[in-house]
């Protein structure tokens, strides 16, 4: 029989807030957190995006790190995040378990190097700063904050990141090689991010409206989350309480194209398919479906027609919570996962923000509205990277 994986912690940092809380406020509030541009120093103001409200120097001393140290806006969210979801699970140094860190990103230290790449070749007080671009340096300084972790391994698929990041904490904890896993991604917004996807002319200098007619292209945003995973033998010998199961999942790489999605969403029905194989659960039993929805042309038709195709008549409530926290790339796949066990625990769906003019091409529109049709009991995640690399997560009440 396969053993059953549980989240018994979660964290999160995003445009809606700072820990859980917060963001079950403002989704239920139906507030979003994408706006003007207040961090990242840019000529391209034009653009809303879906920042994290606070700057690297107040993370510093919110987490208590003297104001000297080396570090960067990912690896700060990350531990935000990761310290809320450690704290939950009530983890400890001295629990003799091997607890390992997953983490996905794909900007890493990006936005420093942005930042001191002229003063490189003159400053040398800078330097320290070239060790923390590469993407692995994140979760290293993340791992290094907390004292946790026997192991340590970086995710990066573009926009899977961090679904696939949680993946890889389920299988680690299967096969024996770690009795706990921290799982999630975080991604800071640079000038990387913001002058690439300009350049791809997909950016809408709106709010964004996904899986809506009118829609112009996304907002991108930022943050971290984390989910505690272990199995049930595990937590029960810690004494604490399991928020969900992780029942499902899978990834698919289509390989279609560098940027967009095949237009049958080949890769997106495969990986819905089998992350449902995966959980033994039929289509009819997804109470809700948390979709990548980027607000973008392409995204929005191949996901819509995948989900189409996956569903058939059963389509469950769809919503994409993009409008709400911004795309925030690597770390979207754990921010949707808290957003998807919030939905579950507090039995509600997150709407979908700014939709009004259905798509033609689809025969379902977004949910509007937060009553679900039936009580939540299983919830799909999806997260669709560049290259094709999609990645879906089922979670279940506990």
């Amino acid at each position: 029989m396969r053993e059953e994986i549980f989240v018994t912690g979660a964290g999160i940092v995003s445009a809606l807030g700072t820990d859980m809380q917060e963001t079950l406020v403002a989704l239920r509030s139906r507030r979003s957190g994408v706006g003007a541009l207040r961090y990242l120093h840019t000529l391209h103001t034009e653009f809303p995006v879906g920042e994290v409200k606070m700057s690297n120097e107040e993370m510093m001393r919110h987490l208590h790190i003297p104001e000297e140290e080396v570090t960067t806006r990912t690896s700060l969210m990350g531990m935000m995040a990761a310290r809320e979801a450690i704290g939950q699970a009530r983890l400890q140094e001295d629990a003799g378990l091997r607890i390992a860190l997953v983490s996905g990103t794909t900007v890493g230290g990006m936005d420093k190097s942005e930042q001191y790449y002229i003063d490189f070749l003159t400053n040398d007080t800078t330097l320290a700063y070239i060790a923390t671009h590469d993407c692995g340096a994140c979760p290293e300084m993340i791992a290094d904050y907390f004292g946790l972790f026997s192991m340590v391994n970086t995710i990066s698929t573009a926009c899977s990141s961090a679904a696939n990041a949680i993946m890889l904490g389920d299988m680690l904890i299967r096969e024996g090689r770690a009795d706990l896993v921290v799982a999630g991604g975080s991604e800071c917004i640079t000038k990387f991010h913001l002058n690439g996807f300009n350049t791809l002319m997909i950016l809408d200098d709106a709010p964004c409206r996904p899986f809506d007619a009118t829609r112009a292209g996304l907002n991108l945003g930022e943050g971290a989350a984390y989910l505690v995973l272990e199995s049930e033998r595990t937590f029960r010998r810690r004494g604490v309480a399991p928020l969900c199961r992780l029942t499902g999942y899978a990834n698919t790489c289509d390989a279609y194209h560098q940027t967009a999605t095949s237009p049958e969403g080949e890769g997106a029905c495969l990986a819905m398919t089998k992350a449902l194989e995966s959980a033994r659960l039929k289509p009819e039993d997804i109470d809700y479906l948390n979709a990548h929805g980027t607000g973008t042309q392409n995204n929005d038709l191949t996901e819509g027609i995948s989900i189409q195709r996956v569903f058939g008549d059963a389509i469950p409530p769809v919503s994409s919570t993009k409008a709400f926290t911004g795309h925030a790339t690597s770390a979207a796949g754990s921010i949707e996962a808290v957003i998807s066990l919030l939905a579950l625990q507090h039995d509600f769906i997150p709407v979908n923000l700014h939709f009004s003019t259905p798509m033609e091409a689809l025969r379902f529109t977004p949910a509007t509205d937060e009553k679900p049709p039936r009580p939540l009991r299983h919830v799909m995640s999806n997260s669709f990277g560049f290259g094709g690399n999609d990645t879906s997560l089922i979670f279940s009440k506990a």
